[in-house]
């Protein structure tokens, strides 16, 4: 009787479901942040090319962070497929705000995550979650200051030098 007991999930099954979806954001999001990098390589923007290395790592361990505590609830996880990565970008501007536009989706989709948990009285999923919802404030953010950054530089010029060598300040 015991063993049942163990394998028992205590975490409910839409939760589950949403977090596999989230999963599968993270690790597109990961991949796509990878494109971007290599975007970036390729056009001369070698600090940039740092940052997005950078975020794909992070939201490679954000996917690895819901996998393990579906894991650890007793779900089932699932590996994602990854499918339909932008390699294309027309500058470092459109990079940058393709990077928040997901940033916001990203914020959007955990906030659904956690409004459902509430509704379900499934309050492990929805503690959890508490980093989640303080981490996209931060990468918002980030990306924000960084639009920002290029609408005051200006993208003439020397311009895009100083747009990339600044994005460093955002490395950690």
């Amino acid at each position: 009787m015991k063993d049942i007991a163990r394998q028992a999930m205590s975490i409910k099954v839409e939760s589950m479901d949403m977090l596999n979806s989230q999963i599968k954001m993270e690790a597109h999001a990961s991949a796509t942040y990878l494109a971007m990098a290599s975007w970036c390589e390729q056009n001369g923007f070698f600090t940039s090319a740092k940052f997005f290395f950078k975020q794909a790592e992070e939201e490679r361990e954000h996917m690895m962070k819901i996998f393990n505590f579906l894991i650890d609830v007793g779900g089932s996880p699932y590996s994602p497929e990854v499918t339909n990565i932008n390699h294309d970008y027309s500058s470092i501007v459109d990079v940058f705000e393709h990077t928040l536009d997901h940033e916001i989706a990203v914020t959007k989709s955990i906030h659904n995550i956690v409004m459902k948990a509430r509704e379900l009285g499934d309050l492990t999923t929805e503690r959890f979650l508490d980093w989640f919802v303080m981490e996209q404030v931060e990468e918002e953010n980030t990306i924000r200051d960084i639009l920002d950054m290029i609408a005051v530089t200006g993208t003439e010029g020397v311009g895009l030098q100083v747009i990339d060598d600044h994005v460093g300040n955002w490395i950690n």
